[in-house]
């Protein structure tokens, strides 16, 4: 059984998601009690990053062409089915397991084995919550993927690949940097909700999912500008809801570090909408609703591994900066060849970088006592840690994507065909359609040999 040191006095350890942990290390403090508020916190947290999923295929789905929608949405949903079980039944001891060794986790919770029963806590929450709180985030991680490869992936290859990227790549990384045992977190690397676990992994992920499968074709890709702007919007705005609880909820109660979470989650983000809006008006284009929703994700990418680390106003600065450098990767994208359709690594690579080494900048003890600081309080050195945390995040995910990617090719094809996709994914992969229109309608079969 999991065992983590109480956090009444220090509210976090290294890491949030209290991988802050000591696994198995009860020592000579007094043995953790249930908090019944820390607990309403946690349940009500793990169903707000449970709703960034869903706001996420609004966001996803509103980017594509009609044709489109309704499985760029779904390869959201079937992340939360696929990894929902995944992470019971598998991925969390791959992470947590208690007595691992510094790149994996042991098999002492498999199928959920030790996590149960009135005397199973994780710090003063009861263990079932913070494995469902854990889950929530693994299953966002394979959705953010999808918007690279809209389109043109082959429904059942990207599920497939959401099994195997979960158990393969997700769960040893996050054991590399949230589990005591991990050896980032032995050295010291800061990730405060997931700056390096999530974003910058399905950023990476999504880039080289990009170049595996190849680009749109040339009549698809002039065809895809976003079909529902409101759908957009109301996807951003349920992800920047749902940041919250993915953000404030990482500090395992409801404490001061939580509240500080919350309100640099909220400062970043307002920050970054505003530092995109501005980079339009600045390159004489009218400010977008589009633009205005992708800035805002960009700063809740951003502020993610920082959050709990970092005063409000270092927030502004990291929001901003990480408008900045996601929007000109987004305008340098067209000189590169590989089709990342929704900007995947634009948004959520860039940006965690960007958040992930100004972490190392901006960290304070005067914000958290169980941290060193950044340079901010002249310790630079964290700074080359982070960088560290970075490269390793972008070399294991982008080999190992390559590798998986190659290897479901092997045993199917990765795309559909030109006539498939010229027809619309939708009727392809599901026989369905997100809006019936006389001339397009399932009046007539569809033989299209779809998934």
């Amino acid at each position: 059984m999991l065992r983590f040191k109480p956090t009444a006095l220090r509210p976090l350890a290294l890491t949030p998601l209290l991988a802050l942990a000591l696994s198995g290390a009860a020592s000579a403090q007094a043995a953790p009690k249930l908090d019944t508020g820390d607990t309403a916190f946690m349940l009500l947290s793990a169903a707000l990053v449970m709703l960034m999923t869903p706001g996420l295929a609004f966001f996803y789905g509103g980017m594509v062409r009609s044709k489109s929608v309704l499985n760029t949405m779904m390869m959201s949903f079937i992340a939360l089915a696929i990894v929902g079980v995944l992470w019971a039944v598998i991925g969390y001891t791959l992470a947590f397991g208690a007595g691992g060794n510094s790149f994996i986790g042991s098999l002492t919770n498999l199928g959920m084995k030790n996590t149960t029963g009135p005397g199973s806590l994780v710090g003063t929450i009861p263990t079932p919550v913070y494995v469902a709180f854990q889950a929530m985030f693994a299953i966002i991680a394979p959705a953010l993927i999808s918007g690279a490869i809209v389109d043109r992936m082959r429904f059942g290859a990207f599920a497939l690949f959401v099994a195997l990227w979960t158990v393969l790549i997700y769960s040893p990384l996050a054991h590399w940097v949230w589990s005591s045992d991990g050896w980032l977190f032995k050295l010291g690397v800061l990730d405060f909700a997931g700056g390096t676990v999530i974003h910058i992994a399905a950023g990476v992920s999504g880039l080289v999912a990009a170049l595996v499968i190849g680009p749109r074709m040339p009549l698809t890709r002039r065809a895809s500008l976003p079909h529902n702007v409101p759908f957009v919007l109301l996807g951003a705005a349920l992800l920047w809801f749902g940041w919250f609880g993915f953000n404030a909820g990482s500090a395992l109660g409801a404490n001061y570090i939580a509240g500080n979470a919350f309100m640099t989650t909220n400062t970043a983000t307002a920050a970054a909408v505003l530092g995109w809006l501005m980079w339009e008006l600045l390159r004489g284009q009218k400010p977008t609703a589009v633009g205005a929703a992708t800035g805002a994700v960009v700063g809740l990418v951003a502020i993610t591994p920082a959050c709990g680390y970092v005063s409000p106003m270092a927030a502004v600065v990291i929001g901003l900066v990480a408008a900045s450098a996601s929007f000109w990767a987004v305008q340098l994208k067209t000189r590169f060849k590989m089709d990342d359709a929704l900007d995947v690594f634009a948004c959520h690579g860039v940006a965690g970088i960007v958040g992930a080494m100004l972490t190392g900048v901006f960290a304070s003890k005067f914000v958290n006592q169980s941290i060193a600081g950044g340079v901010v309080d002249g310790n630079w050195g964290q700074l080359g840690t982070q960088a560290l945390g970075v490269v390793t995040t972008l070399a294991f995910v982008g080999a190992g994507s390559f590798v998986l990617l190659k290897l479901i090719g092997l045993i199917m094809p990765l795309r559909v065909t030109e006539r498939q996709e010229t027809t619309g994914i939708d009727l392809v992969s599901h026989e369905e359609e997100g809006y019936r229109e006389a001339e397009n309608s399932l009046s007539a079969p569809v033989m299209l040999g779809g998934d």
